[in-house]
């Protein structure tokens, strides 16, 4: 009954994310695409020798990612995983920019799509990941994928799957160019952050995963019809729908479970793009200093103390911070409003 009561939650139990974005441009200039796509300023960035994807080099803000090679194959490739489009999202809010005016910027400037994920993140548990993957286990579902995958727990799943999901249902296979995921973010918080289950905002989440052509052909929805909710369910409907065993009818004209209806569209209230901005902070640097770190300084503060030594003071002052520390102090002291560029032409083709 608790979960029927929270879908009619005025504050909106699903909203939908863009939650992994990488695409690649066809230059080596990587300070131009900073400059006219990202409309950042490259001089808050911290420049490294090294990247990742076979590329030479990268510039890094916070968690936004610009990968750079001399080779034109490879071009810039900009990578924004979770935390780094809730960054960019901060960025784009000051700027006036939604994810559609960002995204036709891209493929303005010729960017090639490597990777989009949309996920629908659900606050009200409606989404029951056990009870979809024991439907799935019972063949009570209709896809076009031949194969499935199911985690419990902490189980290790590979470089691309995420660990300590709690629940986890892979729909597709994870090589393909297109796949779906469904998990308890909530037990990935815990695990990750330890955030109490019951204290978490997002309870679950379902993953449309898409590189490439997939990932291209989405975008082009995206900024035709401007409607999030459309192209995920869109993409959702074709590929799969749960539903109630009926024995005495063909499956394919079993009803479509009640949860999962709901869930798709029916009879609830409309979704949108969300915007979750996050401007980056040295909260993560903190926490690993609060559960690492934080227990061997007490303990060598203890041993001065009981030992009149000046240990941990003579450790600290002779420590020399790094680029990357000096990076997050110049973050700690810039606005998100000083570091953007707003000396940026603007173009637009009128591709869309």
């Amino acid at each position: 009954m608790e979960k029927q009561i929270e879908r009619f939650n005025p504050q909106e139990p699903l909203f939908l994310l863009i939650d992994y974005f990488r695409v690649r441009f066809p230059t080596t200039d990587a300070l131009k695409i900073i400059r006219d796509v990202l409309q950042l300023k490259s001089d808050y960035m911290l420049y490294e020798d090294y990247g990742k994807y076979g590329y030479e080099s990268k510039y890094v803000l916070g968690d936004i990612n610009i990968m750079c090679s001399m080779q034109e194959h490879l071009g810039v490739l900009l990578e924004l995983k979770g935390r780094g489009c809730r960054q960019m999202e901060s960025y784009l809010l000051a700027q006036e920019r939604s994810w559609y005016d960002f995204m036709l910027d891209c493929m303005t400037a010729g960017g090639v799509m490597k990777r989009l994920d949309l996920a629908i993140n659900d606050k009200a548990g409606i989404l029951d990941i056990p009870k979809l993957k024991e439907k799935y286990k019972a063949g009570e579902c209709i896809s076009y994928f031949r194969k499935q995958k199911d985690y419990s727990g902490t189980e290790k799943c590979g470089s691309d799957l995420p660990k300590n999901t709690g629940e986890t249902l892979y729909l597709g296979s994870t090589s393909s160019e297109l796949y779906m995921c469904a998990y308890q973010k909530n037990y990935e918080q815990y695990v990750k952050n330890g955030t109490e289950v019951e204290d978490t905002e997002i309870k679950n989440r379902f993953e449309i995963r898409m590189k490439n052509e997939r990932a291209y052909y989405a975008v082009v929805d995206l900024l035709t019809y401007r409607d999030a909710e459309r192209t995920a369910f869109s993409i959702i409907n074709h590929y799969v729908r749960f539903v109630d065993r009926e024995d005495d009818k063909p499956k394919s004209q079993w009803k479509t479970n009640d949860d999962w209806a709901w869930f798709v569209g029916e009879n609830r209230e409309p979704i949108r793009l969300t915007t979750k901005p996050e401007p980056y902070t040295l909260q993560k640097a903190l926490h690993w200093l609060q559960r690492q770190v934080a227990p061997t300084i007490k303990m060598v503060q203890a041993l001065d103390k009981e030992n009149h030594t000046t240990i941990l003071k003579d450790m600290i002052e002779q420590a020399e911070l790094k680029d990357k520390h000096k990076h997050l102090l110049q973050l700690e002291k810039s606005t998100i409003e000083e570091r953007i560029d707003t000396n940026v032409p603007q173009e637009n083709d009128g591709i869309f």
